[in-house]
């Protein structure tokens, strides 16, 4: 099994879960945006997004799928929900929410505040981009209070989706308005080895 992977992207969701269920795999970490800073990645995945994960003759490109794919695939019971569970719909709810509902306005306003040149920066449009992630927060905050975990009362892969968006916003700085409980949250995902190991690759 191998992974291509920029540190702090949304790879980070697929090596962290990679640590936490002790799955051995090979790393190959590339400068990002690797399309443009790494050329010949695109004869690896056309896309020249990362992640990209090899394992047999699967391949796969999306970080969530990739999380959900290594738990059931490899049977790693304990970073997940089965449908029998009583919060298995919230469980897949958390997961898919890291990406479809949080993840896609920072990337806006990662492009018009920060990646794009000094003369093709929106300020207005990435700033817009701001308020509609944290928005998109009112689900979390009330759902986190007085919880440990998203689901289960345990550490599943929710966990890792919704935390790497969390976590991109802190390192993108627009988590000044983060609630305290989301705060905390974030704060005890972080500190898990798991995630402290993968963060270092």
């Amino acid at each position: 099994m191998k992974l291509w992977h920029c540190k702090q992207a949304r790879s980070l969701r697929a090596v962290w879960a990679l640590e936490e269920m002790a799955i051995e795999y090979e790393l190959e970490t590339l400068p990002f945006p690797p399309r443009f800073m790494q050329p010949e990645y695109l004869e690896v995945n056309p896309l020249g997004t990362v992640p990209f994960l090899v394992d047999g003759d699967t391949t796969m490109t999306e970080s969530i799928a990739i999380c959900h794919y290594l738990a059931e695939k490899y049977h790693k019971d304990d970073f997940t929900l089965k449908p029998d569970h009583p919060e298995y719909g919230d469980y897949l709810n958390w997961l898919y929410h890291g990406d479809a509902t949080l993840t896609f306005p920072q990337t806006i306003f990662l492009r018009y505040a920060m990646l794009e040149s000094e003369e093709n920066r929106q300020p207005k449009v990435a700033d817009d981009y701001r308020k509609w992630y944290l928005k998109r927060l009112i689900r979390l905050n009330k759902h986190i209070v007085g919880r440990e975990f998203l689901c289960g009362q345990r550490f599943t892969i929710a966990d890792i989706a919704i935390t790497y968006a969390l976590f991109l916003g802190k390192m993108i700085g627009i988590d000044a308005d983060y609630e305290s409980q989301v705060k905390d949250y974030l704060d005890r995902m972080t500190s898990r080895p798991g995630f402290i190991q993968a963060n270092g690759k």
